[in-house]
């Protein structure tokens, strides 16, 4: 699972040459790789509040001081070179790589580093959180940035988070609020935008930035465009007609199609991308646990994994597999017959009064369409209606941050390759709500998941044993959501395309300043 191991071999040479080389001239009149997704591609701009969809274009735009290495499963040098932390892991100071400018012409350095994320601190919102630990930054050198922290988390891997980690230019603009909703950018790597169609397919296009500290000097793509395609027909027509260069996601049978298919590659690996069924705990008919807890048990996990064919794995608890918090030989199962006394006793199901229960999902999302098609199916013999709709990203998360649904069905990656956004975004109590779409208030919960940032550092037996509480109390004692499956990222594209490999800490990230143009 390495997308990023040959730019972190990369990287770790640039690192060790004395001076960086000189920026070339980016290549020009190439064919632009294209990205079709089956979402929207941009949800927010600042990217001191991005948290959605657009993570696969910033990582190509923006740049973090360091990137989880899924190989080593350790940091490697991004725009920091080399760090080091006290000996009780409260200071923390990092050295930036020299010659790197932001495309705004100004040069990444540490006040601007600086600057950067105590912007992001102060903003409060999307991943910002990962800076809780942080009481002061220190400019130590033009090159060289201190971090004193409250207490000890391991900054280094924090500082690669897939959001909120970004380094950008706070003196882009007199109004950076403003220069941030035109859809502009402020960022350092190796692509900038230069168009964005809000709402329309052809949605957003980045070109190379000339000044790139990693240089130009190997074949690269000189421009991406990012496609908003919902029909995944369409979507692998469109590759195999050579119109798009890669496909985030196809169902088991494209998929199967597209690795017998000549001229296409495909790709498949392990994520820590995991399907959530996020249950209404606040208001309507799911207020009643034993509604939730009956729900829990109607859905054929079992049945769902077959019929998806390979394209996802078992979930076991909340946090997946190959990270700290997973907690084995815990896959739901299905029983009708407990589903059915649940309703019973809540005065539904058979003989019961008739139910009706609201659900949402990404429109586009195959696997989803099959989830949706086989619950409202089974629940139909429970004397359930399941109203199921199909919605754009944006619009479903906006409806949900209003309570406007009873099952909220989406995926959930790491902010950064640890397990506790899994807990502390979606189920920490959180008023107005962001992603804690389950409106879970559970002050216990809260207390329990304010101990894990520090007991990964000091404590990992007890970070352990923290999460398994934590898994036990949201889906057995609170019963507030289901977790179907994880995903297996599933990927294809062109098969002149070399160098992509997969990372699962920027899910459906393709770096493409790695990538060599296929022919």
């Amino acid at each position: 699972m390495g997308r990023r191991l040959v730019a972190a071999v990369a990287l770790l040479a640039l690192a060790a040459c004395s001076t960086p080389p000189e920026p070339q001239r980016a290549p020009a009149g190439e064919s632009p790789f294209v990205y079709v997704k089956n979402t929207d591609i941009v949800t927010e701009w600042d990217p001191s509040r991005s948290y959605s969809n657009e993570i696969i274009a910033f990582q190509n735009v923006y740049e973090t001081l360091t990137l989880w290495n899924p190989v080593t499963k350790k940091s490697a040098p991004r725009l920091a070179t080399s760090w080091r932390s006290s000996a009780d892991g409260r200071t923390w100071t990092f050295t930036l790589r020299s010659g790197v400018t932001f495309h705004t012409g100004r040069p990444l350095d540490a006040e601007a580093v600086k600057a950067s994320i105590e912007r992001t601190m102060k903003a409060g919102a999307g991943a910002s959180y990962i800076w809780d630990a942080v009481s002061s930054i220190r400019v130590e050198g033009p090159l060289t940035v201190t971090f004193a922290l409250k207490y000890p988390v391991p900054l280094d891997l924090v500082a690669s988070a897939g959001y909120a980690a970004y380094i950008y230019d706070t003196k882009a603009a007199p109004d950076l609020n403003a220069f941030f909703r035109q859809g502009r950018d402020a960022g350092s790597g190796p692509y900038t935008v230069t168009k964005w169609n809000k709402g329309k397919e052809d949605e957003l296009t980045l070109s190379a930035y000339d000044g790139y500290w990693g240089g130009w000097r190997r074949p690269h793509y000189n421009t991406i465009k990012y496609k908003a395609v919902p029909d995944t027909e369409r979507a692998y027509r469109m590759l195999q007609d050579g119109e798009a260069s890669f496909v985030d996601r196809l169902d088991p049978k494209l998929f199967a199609r597209a690795a017998a298919a000549p001229g296409l590659r495909t790709s498949d690996r392990p994520s820590f991308t995991t399907a959530m069924m996020l249950f209404n705990t606040a208001a309507g008919p799911m207020k009643d646990i034993r509604v939730r807890k009956a729900v829990q048990k109607a859905i054929d996990y079992r049945g769902l994994i077959k019929a998806l064919k390979g394209s996802v794995m078992p979930a076991s608890g909340i946090v997946p597999e190959g990270l700290l918090g997973h907690v084995p030989g815990r896959e739901p199962k299905q029983d009708l017959a407990a589903a059915t006394r649940l309703l019973q006793q809540a005065g539904y199901g058979p003989g019961g009064r008739p139910l009706r229960l609201r659900l949402t999902y990404g429109e586009g999302e195959a696997d989803e369409q099959v989830l949706v098609r086989r619950l409202r199916a089974t629940l139909r013999t429970l004397n359930v209606t399941l109203e199921a709709r199909g919605m754009h990203w944006n619009e479903q998360w906006e409806l949900g941050k209003k309570r406007g649904q009873d099952i909220f069905v989406m995926y959930w990656w790491p902010d950064y390759a640890d397990g506790y956004s899994y807990f502390g975004q979606v189920f920490h109590s959180a008023n107005p709500p962001v992603m804690n779409l389950s409106y879970l208030n559970d002050r216990t919960l809260d207390a329990l998941l304010g101990t894990l940032p520090e007991l990964t550092v000091t404590d990992k037996p007890a970070a352990q044993r923290a999460y398994e509480q934590a898994t036990t109390r949201v889906l057995d004692l609170r019963a507030a959501a289901a977790l179907p499956w994880v995903v297996k990222a599933r990927r294809a594209y062109l098969g002149g395309i070399q160098g992509y490999d997969d990372n699962p800490a920027y899910p459906d990230v393709v770096f493409v300043y790695d990538l060599r143009p296929s022919g």
